[in-house]
């Protein structure tokens, strides 16, 4: 029998900015609780992200009882996790999808603004509210958060080693955004992976995750390159779309740990 086990489990709190490392975390339908339910929007009310903003990288993020802290520089942002006091809903955008949500607080959409140089809003998007997910690849209804489509994602670590020995400068796992990374397995055995549990917890595998140019901005400096996307690309291309991960739905909601044991049905 394989040793497969949970190694990391990442939260990224505010979408397209710094995430979050957790030694736990509890399984929600719409992903772990507290990923990604804020995100910043533009004067269009349209989500922003580091495709198009790459500074976004450089707000790097922690929590502390039940706040949420973001640095930017020596700046210093702290706001509630959960239990915001909500204004009237905003009619936003996330992709081709128009959801409700609200801006959180005047004064914390404008330390965003001054810092990013332009006009955005930070919202938060409610549990309660629904965002459904592909219906291609549906399992039992379920809803999304203001991730890019799906609540969860897995990376094997055999698959980020495979793909740093064909790079001139490795990556680390941050460009990728996951949600789950685990040891223990082959590379990219993941892109097959169907019905398996992470400790008691189920999980679907329903679709490959395509990846875009924000794995190309590194984290710790906002520079745009070209890798690991145009590597991926030469091995890791199909239908035009370059896939690294795959993207998964719960059917349990309970807790997850690193150090879990992972098993395939």
């Amino acid at each position: 029998m394989r040793d497969i086990k949970l190694t990391q489990i990442w939260i990224y709190p505010i979408k397209s900015l710094g995430g979050i490392s957790l030694l736990s975390a509890q399984v929600m339908g719409k992903g772990l609780r507290y990923d990604r339910r804020m995100m910043l929007i533009d004067e269009t009310d349209t989500a922003i992200t580091q495709r198009v903003y790459p500074k976004m990288a450089l707000f790097k993020t922690s929590i502390s009882g039940e706040q949420l802290k973001i640095k930017y520089a020596q700046r210093e942002l702290t706001l509630p996790l959960e239990g915001h006091g909500l204004s009237s809903p905003l009619d936003v955008s996330i992709w081709n999808d128009r959801v409700k949500a609200f801006e959180i607080k005047t004064s914390h959409s404008e330390w965003f603004s001054e810092i990013l140089g332009m006009r955005c809003r930070l919202v938060f998007f409610p549990e309660e509210n629904e965002r459904p997910v592909d219906p291609r690849y549906k399992v039992n209804n379920e809803n999304v958060s203001l991730a890019d489509a799906y609540p969860f994602m897995i990376i094997g670590q055999s698959s980020l080693d495979d793909l740093n020995s064909k790079l001139e400068e490795p990556v680390p796992i941050n460009r990728f955004r996951p949600s789950f990374v685990f040891e223990g397995g082959d590379p990219y055995e993941e892109d097959n992976w169907r019905n398996f549990t992470i400790g008691d917890v189920r999980f679907v595998g329903v679709k490959m995750c395509d990846r875009c140019v924000l794995t190309t901005v590194n984290q710790n400096t906002a520079e745009k390159g070209v890798e690991p996307l145009k590597t991926l690309a030469s091995y890791r291309k199909a239908d035009n779309k370059i896939y690294f991960g795959q993207n998964l739905v719960a059917l349990d909601h309970t807790v997850v740990n690193v150090g879990d044991r992972i098993a395939l049905e």
